[in-house]
């Protein structure tokens, strides 16, 4: 039985359906919920592209995860669960990963897009295919067609 669960959200459409799907899964297990947002590292751009720093952009990206995460744990409260939030800032696996080792996660509860081509899934990689190489619990991934 899962007792402490990690939802990573991210707004998308399978992110929301990662959400609803988890809320099933709570309430069946009693579990304790955990939602988290991970914000890409502006460093990381800046290095990558050359650019300069502009503590300005990470204010509104900050303000925008924030207000990603603020709609999942409100999109939870309408459904009558509480859950802990917390905006990450890093990589995606990594971040969720740590997390889900400090709270002692026993699940991890990901949004899956099938992605079309070959290129794309290339190009894009795959946060919840990563997830289950690295994660220190069970990975369910939601599958949105």
């Amino acid at each position: 039985m899962y007792k402490n669960i990690v939802l990573a959200y991210d707004g998308s459409d399978s992110g929301q359906k990662a959400l609803l799907d988890c809320n099933e899964l709570a309430q069946w297990s009693h579990a304790t919920l955990s939602l988290v947002a991970v914000m890409p590292s502006t460093m990381g751009f800046v290095a990558m592209e050359g650019s300069i720093y502009d503590p300005e952009v990470e204010q509104r990206e900050r303000s925008r995860f924030q207000a990603i995460l603020a709609d999942g744990l409100r999109r939870l409260a309408d459904t009558g669960f509480t859950a802990n939030g917390e905006l990450l800032v890093g990589d995606s696996v990594e971040e969720i990963t740590n997390y889900a080792r400090k709270i002692s996660a026993d699940l991890i509860v990901v949004g899956h897009k099938h992605l079309d081509s070959w290129a794309a899934r290339w190009w894009r990689g795959s946060i919840s295919s990563a997830l289950i190489e690295h994660a220190p619990c069970s990975v369910l991934c939601v599958i949105t067609l």
